[in-house]
């Protein structure tokens, strides 16, 4: 009934009226407002810190330092929220000025004086690798840590990631045809339309409530617990609608300089909110990373193992970026069986921004690695490309890289994908033309997939309570960051209960001390893990509502169906009561009464996911691979390496499409995120290691006017743990779509394009050999 309709979204009207409220526009008279102090250095120790002249400045409340705060970080201990006695990044907070207005803020803020030592600082993760280079973090042996965190003190590893699967040995001894290829490209940002925000107040009985632009509310008060000792029953948090997130708003931080401020100034709420330029320098940015793999194969195209070096540049902290290398290196080889691997993928401390996910966590940087190579394999081979991923597709029977056994539910079908690709983007007309002596035409293809690597005992949970006519509300913990989560959840809850979905009203924001926990909105596995908590919801609602049914139809309860507004005899469906007469119970003619107001609760917890061995990577990361095939086509100028990009293509087997508007859209979306950061996307960074380029006229995103055809397409697999055979699809459509373009702009190009972004100026060198 609801499953695979295109329904408008339930805040829509809200967005596209002015309506929707965001945490910056819930900004109140009398709120206190902070300005950040940041560090002009890269890499320096902080030998005095003086802000007598900032308290002398009218309005200036408050100024807080990092002197006796605590290391933070979920995985690794090692950032403290405020810089003291060293800065590790150009832009890291090294102060906080809080004042009745901002500008009075701004103002205390420039007149904070700091003495800097500077340091050498490091600038790429193979730098950082050097035997000369500088220790970003002279105690990282003494750091507090999870017990899947696995640092190397006295140098700039953060952590390490073995995948060991097979026999290395016997895999080269039976390859023909061996190549070798490295791939690079600097950290980015995500560049959400809302810049990160936060405000806190600290109440007299101990009640602390921040609001926050967030993915994680749930982790935000687990921390702050955590970190400062605060009972986490008084931490609240709120998150209103939030304005794009695509992984930088999963790490916790300015909530964590929002309730420093509050505390400074007696608990007074205090605002904490990022400019464009700190929201790109100061705040987590897309990581980084090198990388070399190596895949030998027989004459015939059958891969028989792959030697792959993750470099990841974490940036000064490790903070997410640890989860970020453990995903790329659980789907290293990309979605092909190769039974024979190693793999090695690295965080590494540099003095750049901090890391955090990026829209795929960690595999879209994999894929470029894994398909650039595959395409070089190709090419040496003498074999389609196409056709050589075909061949060694991963289907089901076959193993990952941490050795769990795929079927047909979790692993779908990438032959389909990479013959539907085939079809839409007409690869065997052609693959490479010249229309004329300056202007070349190319395809670029490549495939991926993906999987969830997330805790173990992750869980989302949803509350669906009936009102007097009928209707529903919904309550999950999901963030609204965009995606449509909550509408595909409310369609959900309509499919089970046979109802309109216009009858389901969904509650947008969350309140962490009423609204059920979901763990992070992040990994594509708001649909997954939000569903199956909503359709456990249901059925605890619909036996509640056959049970008083039963009573008033004095029918048994394995008789009676709920749907179309009624509880009903199943095989005569005139013998019925309306939902609206039991939602609050029944009252009998006598004044009798039985029931309540129908309430129904539910959860999920992911199941049998195990952590990775430290040796061999062996375990199960996530319930299931997505995979995917991609194509971009594109028109090159041979003279001045100037491109125009004509046609980019994405196939996901998706299993079940739950909103057809909406999951083209996601699709599509990513999609064009990936040919951004392909093509244009990147911090520049000096010889001091300073981020140059931290506004979006200089950044340049892709714009309007210059997007693709965009063409998305699914292949239905259907997962059966899955809401309705339904998988995640958030980040898929971007996961393969750099590689996809850098191929393309190879074969056009005639040299190898291994780093991002395709500049013309970057293929120009390329073709010099500069």
């Amino acid at each position: 009934m609801m499953i695979g309709k295109s329904v408008i979204r339930k805040e829509a009207w809200d967005k596209v009226t002015g309506r929707a409220k965001y945490t910056h526009d819930k900004l109140q008279q009398g709120m206190l407002h902070a300005h950040l102090v940041t560090s002009p250095y890269a890499h320096a120790l902080i030998h005095e810190i003086h802000f007598e002249k900032a308290l002398s400045v009218p309005g200036v409340r408050a100024v807080v330092t990092g002197e006796g705060l605590p290391l933070t970080g979920e995985d690794l201990r090692d950032r403290p929220p405020i810089a003291f006695d060293k800065v590790r990044y150009h832009g890291e907070v090294v102060a906080i000025v809080v004042a009745d207005t901002p500008i009075q803020a701004e103002k205390g803020a420039n007149l904070v004086q700091i003495v800097y030592e500077p340091l050498p600082t490091v600038g790429s993760p193979r730098a950082a690798l050097q035997a000369d280079a500088p220790l970003i973090h002279e105690n990282l042996g003494s750091y507090e840590k999870n017990d899947h965190t696995y640092p190397e003190p006295n140098t700039n590893i953060a952590h390490r990631t073995k995948i060991r699967k097979g026999n290395m040995e016997k895999g080269w001894s039976e390859s023909e045809v061996v190549i070798e290829t490295s791939v690079a490209f600097s950290p980015s940002d995500h560049l959400a339309m809302e810049t990160r925000c936060a405000t806190a107040e600290i109440f007299p009985d101990g009640r602390i409530e921040i609001t926050a632009s967030t993915q994680s509310p749930f982790m935000i008060k687990k921390l702050i617990s955590t970190y400062f000792g605060e009972d986490v029953g008084k931490v609240v948090v709120h998150t209103p609608l939030v304005g794009g997130g695509y992984g930088g708003k999963a790490p916790v931080q300015l909530e964590l300089l929002a309730y420093l401020a509050s505390k400074a100034v007696r608990g007074r709420k205090v605002s904490v909110w990022n400019t464009r330029e700190q929201d790109m320098t100061t705040s987590p940015v897309h990581i980084g990373m090198e990388a070399t793999v190596k895949l030998g194969c027989t004459k015939d195209g059958m891969i028989k193992a792959a030697e792959i070096l993750f470099l990841f540049d974490g940036g000064a902290y490790s903070d997410k970026a640890i989860d970020v290398t453990r995903a790329a290196a659980v789907d290293c080889t990309g979605p092909y069986r190769i039974e024979n691997v190693w793999c090695d993928s690295l965080c590494i401390y540099t003095n750049h921004p901090y890391a955090s996910p990026f829209r795929s966590f960690g595999h879209c940087e994999q894929a470029f690695a894994i398909e650039r190579a595959m395409d070089i394999l190709a090419e040496k081979l003498g074999m389609d490309k196409l056709e050589l991923r075909l061949k060694n597709a991963i289907l089901p029977g076959h193993t990952t890289p941490t050795r769990v056994l795929l079927n047909r539910s979790n692993v779908g079908n990438l032959p389909a994908c990479i013959k539907r690709l085939r079809e839409l983007i007409q690869w065997d007309q052609w693959q490479r033309i010249e229309l004329n002596a300056r202007t070349v035409r190319a395809k670029g293809v490549s495939c991926s997939w993906k999987t969830s690597t997330i805790d173990t005992e992750a869980s989302s949970g949803a509350i669906v309570t009936f009102n007097p006519d009928g209707s529903v509300n919904l309550m999950s913990g999901v963030v609204e960051i965009g995606t449509g989560s909550k509408t595909v959840l409310a369609q959900i809850l309509a499919e089970k209960l046979k109802m309109d979905i216009d009858d389901i009203h969904v509650k947008m924001d969350i309140d962490t001390q009423s609204t059920p926990e979901h763990w992070k909105t992040v990994a594509s596995r708001g649909t997954f893990m939000g569903g199956r908590a909503v359709l456990n919801a249901a059925e605890d609602a619909i036996r509640q509502l056959k049970a008083i049914a039963a009573c008033v139809l004095r029918s048994p309860i394995e008789d009676l169906e709920v749907g179309y507004g009624k509880v009903f005899v199943r095989d005569d469906p005139a013998i019925f009561i309306p939902i609206k007469d039991i939602a609050y119970g029944y009252k009998y003619p006598n004044g009798n009464a039985i029931g309540g107001q129908i309430i129904g609760r539910g959860n999920y917890t992911l199941r049998h996911l195990t952590p990775l061995d430290k040796e061999t990577g062996a375990g199960k990361p996530g319930p299931e691979w997505t995979v995917c095939a991609h194509a971009v086509e594109i028109e090159f100028d041979k003279r001045d390496c100037t491109y125009q990009i004509l046609k980019a293509v994405s196939v996901v087997d998706i299993g079940e499409v739950l909103n057809w508007k909406a999951a083209i859209g996601q699709i599509i979306g990513a999609m064009s995120m990936g040919l951004s950061f392909a093509s244009r996307e990147t911090f520049l960074f000096d010889r001091y290691e300073r981020v140059l380029n931290p506004q979006i006229r200089t950044y340049q995103p892709i714009r309007f006017g210059e997007h693709p055809e965009y063409i998305a397409d699914f292949i239905k697999t259907p997962q059966i743990d899955a809401p309705y055979g339904a998988r995640g699809a958030g980040e898929h459509g971007l996961i393969g779509i750099p590689a996809a373009l850098a191929n393309a702009l190879s074969i056009a190009a005639g040299v190898p394009l291994n780093k991002l972004p395709l500049f013309p100026e970057q293929i120009w060198r390329a073709q010099k050999g500069k």
